[in-house]
């Protein structure tokens, strides 16, 4: 193309400013400014440029697609086309061209902030935390330009957490509103885990500036992740007001969604998110779960499948489908399963997702020594990226016994919350307690609930807010008593949310509060316990081949499992002593071969009159969060007692831990 004459370039830079404002408020007559422009000077690359974005916010996809293509070619150093063009692979549904265009637009301009924050959304949506994570964290390094923030920027982009942390803290002793250094010391205080130091973090910058809107989206992201999806949701919807497209705000709203119940909400927003991103295997994952909580099996099956077709190697849809447990593999899928596991580049997480899928699909099979050789690898694996310390878990049991005696209780006899409303169901996992809740949920007085996590949010608030710095449950010596019944409304409260039916009673079925019986004694002290268990062994072996997406540490060595089963029985032991009566205990094996009586003498400890539909509570249509699932939407299973016993002779190290009295020295 000929140089312009210089009698046309003052006009057309004017004419491009112009093109420019209107781009951002008024992208169609953007496009015809854009048109004039190119029709007297062809092939103007920022005009060309100004086209594309225009027609892309017009949604105009194919034809913004067609001019930055073009443009892409001519002017391939242009980092801003390579962003554009992004941008329109996206809203194609083309996320693998998408984040390619990312990567060479940072590539191209590494402080291109908007391409940093982009690829960050690409990346979570695409389940690459991590991946996101450093981007994110580039992110933040391109939009600041202080000496000192950039120096923080850069170690938290290289990892250096504790560099950069020294660095954020000394700049907020000498400048303590600058919300930029605040939300950094949020970010690197969520990588490190301490989410209650980086939700305070972030509160105070939001509070500082309530349109930092890459500060709220971190802010909204910490709450959900401790379970406070309530509290997450109006930050969420403030973003989605800044940009209702955003898929990774989507995503966020529907996982929080989710958390509280709402699983008719967040199916509609992950189908709408699955319109645009159709391509996107971790969104089908999600997808899945939601329907299948809803009960819808066979569609949450074909989320799964699609997942699969996506991404061949990604072992948790495959995990997925084995959790229904009513869903058998084929023997192509076996095969499959294999063929992955023999590939060098997968990752850990896939591949302990698919031992875990094979060892169902051959226990499924009755291949017993095959299935347990894979439970025990997917174990292993899993085992290896967490920290439990067993012991630890044995010292805080007998804690809790020498803390909560009958003394201590009975000074604090008549304090508390007198509400009645809650049952809790505690015990260990796979011991029956999704079965019981089922079973309470079909009466017309419960609603069924979720595992809440108001327990152990409880219990973390005291041992950080304690004045005279004591750890749970010893911190509980030094409230007065108001504080107690203060507690117990504060469960009540933030449990509201998922209560949707209105009904008298509502069930908590988190079995890890069985740790929590003396707390929950002291602020609701009317609240019911039942205590969910079943055979050792059935139960031990039950939790080792179940791979939990959170929590549940001890379950992945079978050593462990042992430790940790004696531990919950001794504590249980002793709050029958100090609280007789207290609990109530429902054996697995007695509700499965006396399912009436069994339900009769629960009801009757709950207060509740008999309905037959708690007999019949495979016909109730609740949501159901857990493992169970599938399994408490049919009759009971009478024949599956005594399965655990094909794996029997795998199962020695457990048998020992269980039976040792040296286990807990």
């Amino acid at each position: 193309m000929p140089p312009a004459a210089p009698e046309v370039l003052a006009p057309v830079a004017q004419a491009l400013a112009h093109a420019g404002k209107l781009l951002a408020r008024a992208p169609a007559l953007a496009v015809k400014q854009a048109r004039a422009i190119l029709d007297a000077v062809p092939g103007h690359p920022e005009a060309t440029l100004i086209l594309g974005s225009a027609l892309r916010q017009q949604g105009d996809y194919p034809g913004a697609r067609d001019v930055l293509q073009a443009l892409a070619r001519t002017q391939p150093r242009s980092a801003q086309t390579q962003y554009e063009l992004a941008l329109t692979w996206a809203a194609l549904g083309e996320q693998a061209a998408a984040m390619d265009g990312l990567r060479r637009c940072t590539a191209l301009a590494p402080l291109h902030a908007d391409a940093w924050r982009t690829l960050g959304d690409m990346l979570t949506l695409a389940g690459d935390a991590e991946g996101a994570d450093a981007a994110y964290a580039r992110h933040i390094r391109a939009a600041v330009h202080d000496p000192e923030l950039i120096r923080a920027a850069d170690a938290l982009c290289q990892g250096q957490l504790d560099i950069a942390e020294r660095a954020l803290k000394a700049r907020l002793k000498q400048h303590p509103t600058d919300v930029a250094a605040i939300r950094m010391l949020g970010e690197a205080a969520m990588r490190l885990g301490r989410y209650r130091d980086a939700e305070a973090l972030l509160a105070r910058c939001v509070q500082l500036a309530p349109s930092f809107v890459g500060a709220r989206h971190n802010y909204a992201t910490v709450l959900y992740r401790q379970g406070k999806a309530e509290e997450a949701i109006p930050h969420i919807e403030f973003l989605l007001g800044h940009d209702a497209r955003d898929p990774s705000y989507r995503n966020l709203m529907a996982a929080a969604q989710a958390m509280i119940g709402e699983f008719g909400k967040s199916i509609e927003i992950y189908e709408n998110v699955l319109k645009e991103y159709p391509r996107q295997p971790k969104v089908w994952l999600s997808y899945g779960h939601a329907l299948k909580t809803s009960g819808r099996r066979d569609d949450s099956i074909r989320a799964y499948r699609t997942c699969i077709d996506i991404a061949p190697s990604m072992g948790e849809a495959y995990w997925s489908l084995a959790n229904l447990k009513t869903s058998p593999f084929t023997g192509d899928d076996i095969a499959a399963m294999r063929a992955q596991l023999t590939q060098d580049t997968l990752s850990a997480e896939d591949r302990f997702h698919l031992h875990y899928a094979l060892g169902r699909a051959l226990e499924d099979a009755a291949a017993w020594a095959d299935s347990f050789t894979h439970y025990a690898e997917g174990a292993r694996l899993r085992r290896a990226e967490l920290r439990y310390d067993a012991a630890e878990t044995s010292a805080k049991t007998r804690g809790a016994q020498a803390f909560f005696t009958a003394d201590f209780l009975a000074s604090r006899a008549g304090a508390g919350c007198l509400s009645d409303a809650p049952i809790f169901i505690v015990g260990l996992p796979r011991s029956g307690s999704t079965l019981i809740e089922q079973i309470l949920a079909s009466h017309s007085a419960v609603e069924g609930t979720m595992e809440l996590p108001e327990l152990a949010l409880i219990s973390r608030a005291l041992a950080h807010e304690s004045p005279g710095n004591r750890q749970y449950p010893e911190a509980l010596a030094e409230l007065a008593l108001p504080m107690l019944a203060e507690l117990g409304e504060r469960f009540l409260a933030r449990t509201r949310i998922h209560r949707k039916l209105g009904r008298r009673f509502f069930i908590d079925k988190m079995p890890n509060n069985f740790v929590h019986v003396g707390l929950i004694q002291l602020i609701l002290p009317n609240a019911k316990i039942v205590d969910a268990r079943r055979n050792a062994m059935a139960t031990g072996f039950s939790v080792f081949k179940q791979h939990f997406a959170r929590g549940q540490n001890f379950s992945y060595d079978l050593v462990e499992i042992g430790r940790y089963y004696r531990d919950y029985v001794a504590l249980m032991a002793h709050f029958d002593a100090v609280l007789p009566w207290r609990v109530h205990r429902v054996m697995y094996e007695d509700m499965v071969q006396n399912t009436e009586a069994e339900v009769r003498r629960l009801l009757d400890y709950c207060g509740l009159a008999f309905e037959p539909a708690c007999l019949r509570f495979h016909e109730n249509d609740r949501a159901v969060r857990t493992a169970s699932s599938e399994q408490v939407r049919q009759p009971i299973f009478r024949e599956g007692i005594d399965h655990w016993r094909h794996y029997e002779p795998f199962l020695g190290e457990l048998a020992a831990a269980l039976n040792q009295d040296d286990v807990l020295s």
